[in-house]
Protein backbone atom coordinates (compact mmCIF):
# COMPACT_ATOMS: atom_id res chain seq x y z
CA UNK A 1 0.00 0.00 0.00
CA UNK A 2 0.93 3.59 -0.43
CA UNK A 3 3.61 4.66 -3.09
CA UNK A 4 6.00 2.39 -4.46
CA UNK A 5 9.54 4.26 -5.95
CA UNK A 6 10.47 1.35 -8.71
CA UNK A 7 6.64 0.81 -10.53
CA UNK A 8 6.72 -2.89 -12.26
CA UNK A 9 6.39 -2.08 -16.18
CA UNK A 10 3.25 -4.13 -17.49
CA UNK A 11 1.90 -3.88 -21.26
CA UNK A 12 2.02 -0.88 -23.64
CA UNK A 13 0.66 2.63 -23.29
CA UNK A 14 -3.03 2.88 -23.77
CA UNK A 15 -5.29 5.58 -23.79
CA UNK A 16 -9.05 6.67 -23.04
CA UNK A 17 -12.00 7.37 -24.73
CA UNK A 18 -12.93 9.68 -21.89
CA UNK A 19 -10.89 12.46 -21.07
CA UNK A 20 -11.90 12.52 -17.36
CA UNK A 21 -9.17 9.19 -17.48
CA UNK A 22 -4.71 9.76 -17.78
CA UNK A 23 -3.37 6.76 -18.05
CA UNK A 24 -0.15 6.62 -15.39
CA UNK A 25 2.47 6.68 -17.50
CA UNK A 26 4.73 5.57 -14.59
CA UNK A 27 2.92 2.79 -14.08
CA UNK A 28 1.19 1.09 -17.04
CA UNK A 29 -1.71 -0.43 -16.72
CA UNK A 30 -2.95 2.44 -13.71
CA UNK A 31 -5.50 5.13 -14.01
CA UNK A 32 -6.51 8.78 -12.68
CA UNK A 33 -9.64 10.10 -12.40
CA UNK A 34 -9.64 14.20 -13.10
CA UNK A 35 -12.87 15.71 -12.58
CA UNK A 36 -12.79 19.64 -13.17
CA UNK A 37 -8.97 19.52 -13.45
CA UNK A 38 -8.69 17.49 -10.16
CA UNK A 39 -7.32 14.45 -9.28
CA UNK A 40 -10.16 12.57 -7.64
CA UNK A 41 -8.92 9.20 -7.72
CA UNK A 42 -6.18 6.54 -8.74
CA UNK A 43 -7.07 3.10 -10.17
CA UNK A 44 -4.59 0.27 -10.50
CA UNK A 45 -6.82 -2.47 -11.46
CA UNK A 46 -3.89 -5.25 -11.44
CA UNK A 47 -3.28 -4.24 -7.53
CA UNK A 48 -6.72 -3.00 -6.27
CA UNK A 49 -4.26 -2.67 -3.06
CA UNK A 50 -2.11 0.13 -4.36
CA UNK A 51 -3.41 3.49 -2.99
CA UNK A 52 -1.73 6.10 -4.75
CA UNK A 53 -2.87 9.24 -2.69
CA UNK A 54 -2.56 9.47 1.09
CA UNK A 55 -5.80 10.63 2.42
CA UNK A 56 -7.29 7.01 0.92
CA UNK A 57 -4.73 5.62 2.89
CA UNK A 58 -5.96 7.08 6.31
CA UNK A 59 -9.72 5.94 5.37
CA UNK A 60 -8.33 2.67 4.48
CA UNK A 61 -6.50 2.08 7.87
CA UNK A 62 -10.37 2.59 9.46
CA UNK A 63 -11.18 0.00 7.15
CA UNK A 64 -8.56 -2.46 8.01
CA UNK A 65 -8.98 -1.69 11.78
CA UNK A 66 -13.09 -2.05 11.49
CA UNK A 67 -12.57 -5.74 12.08
CA UNK A 68 -9.74 -8.75 12.12
CA UNK A 69 -7.96 -9.18 8.65
CA UNK A 70 -10.38 -10.85 6.18
CA UNK A 71 -13.95 -10.36 8.12
CA UNK A 72 -16.87 -9.63 5.45
CA UNK A 73 -17.72 -6.23 5.89
CA UNK A 74 -20.92 -4.27 4.78
CA UNK A 75 -19.83 -1.11 3.33
CA UNK A 76 -21.49 2.06 2.03
CA UNK A 77 -19.53 4.49 -0.38
CA UNK A 78 -20.97 8.20 -0.64
CA UNK A 79 -19.37 9.27 -3.72
CA UNK A 80 -17.78 6.73 -6.20
CA UNK A 81 -15.19 8.28 -9.21
CA UNK A 82 -12.57 5.77 -9.76
CA UNK A 83 -14.12 3.35 -7.06
CA UNK A 84 -10.69 2.52 -5.79
CA UNK A 85 -11.93 1.97 -1.94
CA UNK A 86 -14.37 -0.48 -3.15
CA UNK A 87 -11.94 -2.09 -4.96
CA UNK A 88 -9.62 -2.38 -1.80
CA UNK A 89 -12.14 -3.71 0.28
CA UNK A 90 -12.80 -5.96 -2.50
CA UNK A 91 -9.74 -7.01 -2.65
CA UNK A 92 -8.82 -7.30 1.41
CA UNK A 93 -12.25 -8.69 2.20
CA UNK A 94 -13.86 -11.05 -0.22
CA UNK A 95 -17.40 -11.19 -0.25
CA UNK A 96 -18.16 -8.19 1.88
CA UNK A 97 -21.44 -6.22 0.54
CA UNK A 98 -20.83 -2.61 -1.02
CA UNK A 99 -22.89 -0.65 -1.83
CA UNK A 100 -22.03 3.18 -3.76
CA UNK A 101 -24.17 5.89 -4.51
CA UNK A 102 -22.30 7.93 -7.41
CA UNK A 103 -25.04 10.28 -8.81
CA UNK A 104 -22.73 10.86 -12.51
CA UNK A 105 -23.51 8.14 -14.51
CA UNK A 106 -21.70 9.19 -17.28
CA UNK A 107 -18.61 9.13 -14.85
CA UNK A 108 -19.11 5.81 -13.84
CA UNK A 109 -19.39 4.23 -17.15
CA UNK A 110 -16.37 5.95 -18.21
CA UNK A 111 -14.53 4.05 -15.87
CA UNK A 112 -16.09 0.47 -16.01
CA UNK A 113 -16.00 0.57 -19.64
CA UNK A 114 -11.87 1.73 -19.09
CA UNK A 115 -11.12 -0.10 -15.58
CA UNK A 116 -14.30 -2.72 -15.16
CA UNK A 117 -15.07 -3.98 -11.48
CA UNK A 118 -13.69 -7.79 -10.86
CA UNK A 119 -16.32 -10.36 -11.65
CA UNK A 120 -18.44 -11.04 -8.62
CA UNK A 121 -16.81 -8.45 -6.71
CA UNK A 122 -20.02 -7.82 -4.51
CA UNK A 123 -19.82 -3.96 -5.45
CA UNK A 124 -23.22 -1.95 -6.58
CA UNK A 125 -23.45 0.94 -8.15
CA UNK A 126 -26.30 3.08 -7.66
CA UNK A 127 -26.75 6.34 -9.43
CA UNK A 128 -28.29 8.28 -6.77
CA UNK A 129 -26.61 11.12 -4.81
CA UNK A 130 -25.55 10.27 -1.19
CA UNK A 131 -28.15 12.24 1.16
CA UNK A 132 -31.37 10.26 -1.04
CA UNK A 133 -29.25 6.82 -1.08
CA UNK A 134 -28.52 6.71 2.41
CA UNK A 135 -32.55 7.43 3.18
CA UNK A 136 -33.47 4.21 1.79
CA UNK A 137 -31.35 2.27 3.54
CA UNK A 138 -32.45 0.40 7.03
CA UNK A 139 -30.47 1.22 10.58
CA UNK A 140 -27.98 -0.34 11.74
CA UNK A 141 -27.24 -1.68 8.22
CA UNK A 142 -23.44 -0.42 7.58
CA UNK A 143 -20.52 -1.29 9.39
CA UNK A 144 -18.80 1.59 7.22
CA UNK A 145 -19.76 4.34 5.47
CA UNK A 146 -17.24 6.17 3.54
CA UNK A 147 -17.71 10.16 2.05
CA UNK A 148 -15.44 11.05 -0.88
CA UNK A 149 -18.54 12.70 -2.38
CA UNK A 150 -17.25 15.93 -4.34
CA UNK A 151 -19.29 18.38 -6.87
CA UNK A 152 -16.37 19.77 -9.04
CA UNK A 153 -13.42 20.63 -5.91
CA UNK A 154 -16.02 21.21 -3.25
CA UNK A 155 -17.52 18.91 -0.88
CA UNK A 156 -21.65 19.67 -1.14
CA UNK A 157 -23.69 21.40 1.27
CA UNK A 158 -26.08 18.73 1.87
CA UNK A 159 -23.43 16.49 3.06
CA UNK A 160 -22.39 18.63 5.89
CA UNK A 161 -24.81 19.11 8.43
CA UNK A 162 -25.53 17.71 11.26
CA UNK A 163 -28.81 16.43 10.06
CA UNK A 164 -26.58 14.64 7.45
CA UNK A 165 -24.25 13.15 10.20
CA UNK A 166 -27.06 12.12 12.03
CA UNK A 167 -28.19 10.39 9.64
CA UNK A 168 -24.86 8.57 9.02
CA UNK A 169 -24.95 7.66 12.33
CA UNK A 170 -28.96 5.88 11.73
CA UNK A 171 -26.85 3.79 9.41
CA UNK A 172 -23.81 2.76 11.00
CA UNK A 173 -25.60 1.84 14.50
CA UNK A 174 -23.99 1.61 17.64
CA UNK A 175 -21.09 -0.51 16.16
CA UNK A 176 -20.67 0.78 12.97
CA UNK A 177 -17.97 3.83 11.48
CA UNK A 178 -17.84 7.04 9.49
CA UNK A 179 -14.58 7.87 7.33
CA UNK A 180 -14.84 11.15 5.93
CA UNK A 181 -13.01 13.25 3.43
CA UNK A 182 -12.54 16.68 3.71
CA UNK A 183 -10.52 19.29 2.07
CA UNK A 184 -9.84 22.75 3.53
CA UNK A 185 -7.00 25.37 4.52
CA UNK A 186 -6.73 27.18 7.33
CA UNK A 187 -8.43 29.33 9.07
CA UNK A 188 -10.66 26.10 8.76
CA UNK A 189 -14.15 27.71 9.56
CA UNK A 190 -16.26 26.13 7.55
CA UNK A 191 -14.06 22.34 8.04
CA UNK A 192 -14.53 22.82 12.08
CA UNK A 193 -18.40 23.16 11.29
CA UNK A 194 -18.54 20.16 9.71
CA UNK A 195 -16.51 18.34 11.92
CA UNK A 196 -18.67 19.81 14.96
CA UNK A 197 -21.25 17.99 13.03
CA UNK A 198 -19.59 14.76 13.35
CA UNK A 199 -18.76 14.82 16.76
CA UNK A 200 -21.80 16.20 17.90
CA UNK A 201 -24.00 13.49 15.65
CA UNK A 202 -21.84 10.59 15.33
CA UNK A 203 -19.31 10.30 18.35
CA UNK A 204 -15.83 9.72 19.29
CA UNK A 205 -14.02 11.47 16.51
CA UNK A 206 -10.37 11.67 15.41
CA UNK A 207 -8.87 13.64 12.66
CA UNK A 208 -6.07 12.52 10.29
CA UNK A 209 -4.12 16.24 8.68
CA UNK A 210 -0.80 16.88 7.68
CA UNK A 211 1.25 19.09 9.56
CA UNK A 212 1.55 21.60 6.80
CA UNK A 213 -2.03 22.19 6.19
CA UNK A 214 -2.60 22.10 9.90
CA UNK A 215 0.07 25.24 10.09
CA UNK A 216 -2.08 27.31 7.37
CA UNK A 217 0.92 26.76 4.94
CA UNK A 218 -1.27 24.79 2.14
CA UNK A 219 -4.58 24.04 1.33
CA UNK A 220 -5.05 20.07 2.14
CA UNK A 221 -6.73 16.52 3.16
CA UNK A 222 -8.67 16.50 6.43
CA UNK A 223 -9.68 12.89 6.70
CA UNK A 224 -12.24 12.38 9.78
CA UNK A 225 -12.77 9.01 11.41
CA UNK A 226 -16.06 8.79 13.43
CA UNK A 227 -17.97 5.71 15.41
CA UNK A 228 -19.03 5.10 18.94
CA UNK A 229 -16.13 2.28 19.26
CA UNK A 230 -13.49 4.14 17.23
CA UNK A 231 -10.21 2.23 17.27
CA UNK A 232 -8.43 5.16 18.74
CA UNK A 233 -5.37 3.07 19.87
CA UNK A 234 -5.23 1.85 16.51
CA UNK A 235 -5.34 5.00 13.97
CA UNK A 236 -2.70 6.45 16.45
CA UNK A 237 -0.19 3.60 16.21
CA UNK A 238 -1.00 3.63 11.95
CA UNK A 239 -0.23 7.43 12.29
CA UNK A 240 3.04 6.57 14.09
CA UNK A 241 4.07 4.89 11.54
CA UNK A 242 3.46 6.43 8.78
CA UNK A 243 5.84 6.96 5.65
CA UNK A 244 3.82 10.39 5.35
CA UNK A 245 3.69 12.01 8.50
CA UNK A 246 0.28 13.64 9.24
CA UNK A 247 -1.23 14.70 13.04
CA UNK A 248 -3.83 12.71 14.31
CA UNK A 249 -6.22 15.06 16.70
CA UNK A 250 -8.63 13.42 19.08
CA UNK A 251 -9.96 14.18 22.42
CA UNK A 252 -9.04 17.57 24.44
CA UNK A 253 -6.55 18.27 20.98
CA UNK A 254 -9.83 18.25 18.50
CA UNK A 255 -11.70 19.71 21.10
CA UNK A 256 -9.33 22.65 21.14
CA UNK A 257 -9.04 22.80 17.43
CA UNK A 258 -12.75 22.64 17.37
CA UNK A 259 -12.39 26.20 19.07
CA UNK A 260 -15.93 26.13 20.08
CA UNK A 261 -17.14 25.65 16.17
CA UNK A 262 -21.04 25.27 16.01
CA UNK A 263 -22.58 22.33 13.35
CA UNK A 264 -24.23 23.77 10.30
CA UNK A 265 -28.10 23.10 10.10
CA UNK A 266 -29.43 22.06 6.80
CA UNK A 267 -31.04 25.48 6.08
CA UNK A 268 -27.10 27.09 6.60
CA UNK A 269 -25.24 24.61 5.05
CA UNK A 270 -22.61 25.72 2.46
CA UNK A 271 -20.02 23.77 0.25
CA UNK A 272 -16.82 23.42 1.37
CA UNK A 273 -14.36 26.57 0.29
CA UNK A 274 -13.09 25.90 -3.43
CA UNK A 275 -9.14 25.37 -3.78
CA UNK A 276 -7.15 28.26 -3.93
CA UNK A 277 -5.94 27.86 -7.71
CA UNK A 278 -2.05 28.78 -6.55
CA UNK A 279 -2.44 26.10 -3.84
CA UNK A 280 -4.27 23.13 -5.34
CA UNK A 281 -2.60 20.29 -5.24
CA UNK A 282 -3.25 18.01 -7.88
CA UNK A 283 -2.09 14.06 -6.72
Amino acid sequence: MGRRSDPPTRGGPVTSPDPRLTPDRQRPGAWYVRVDGTDQSYVDPADPTWLEFDYVQRVADLIDLSAEPGVRLRVVHVGGAGLTLPRYVAATRPTSAQIVFEPDVGLTAAVRAVVPLPRQSGVKVRAQAGREGLAGLAAASADLVVVDAFSGARVPAELTSRQWFAEVARVIGPTGYLAMNLTAQAPFEHARRVVAGIVTSVGPTALAIESSTLKGRRFGNLVVSAGPALPLDGLARRAARSPWPYRLLSGPELTAWLAGAQPFDDAEAEPSPAPPPSLIRFR
